[in-house]
């Protein structure tokens, strides 16, 4: 298994804990550029009533805090589904330097449908960052876990 498939796959993780706290199933973690885990983040907008709670927020919110942007611009974004256009602009101001996700935005709209919850935008977070001044690199989708994450999501839109 590839570096960043072990990350993604502890994304799963995070964001199984996300639905289990009562959340939306997201979740999201920082790697610095040894490839160790300094953050993890779940998904905290329903528990925490914060409309901007989204796990790749709150993370680079509280990456921000504790680290500097000269540090965060050697750090990679893991999460489970491609960073909205909220969170690619967090990240994009946090200067995290890359960005792995395993599933896209299309298919979690799939996913989601019309939930009043998560009215997905179906806007790839390249497109939002290829606007711009920052050299973001964007790793994914990764499809062979795709159906993984998935799961996670599987009854609780409905």
């Amino acid at each position: 298994m590839t570096k960043h498939l072990k990350f993604l796959e502890r994304c799963i993780e995070i964001s199984s804990a996300a639905r289990e706290h009562g959340n939306t199933p997201f979740g999201a973690l920082l790697v610095d550029e040894n490839n160790n885990i300094i953050l993890e983040q779940e998904n905290i907008e329903i528990t925490q009533s914060i409309c901007t709670g989204h796990a790749e927020t709150t993370l680079v919110q509280r990456a921000s805090q504790q680290y500097d942007k000269s540090f965060l611009a050697n750090c990679t974004l893991y999460t489970t589904a491609e960073p909205c256009a909220m969170c690619t602009g967090a990240i994009y101001w946090s200067s995290v330097s890359t960005i792995v996700y395993a599933m896209t935005e299309k298919r979690l709209l799939e996913l989601t449908g019309d939930a009043e919850q998560n009215p997905t935008f179906d806007l790839p977070c390249r497109e939002v960052l290829a606007r711009g001044q920052k050299d973001i690199v964007v790793l994914g989708p990764f499809t062979e876990i795709e159906n993984e994450v998935a799961a996670v999501h599987q009854g609780y839109w409905d």
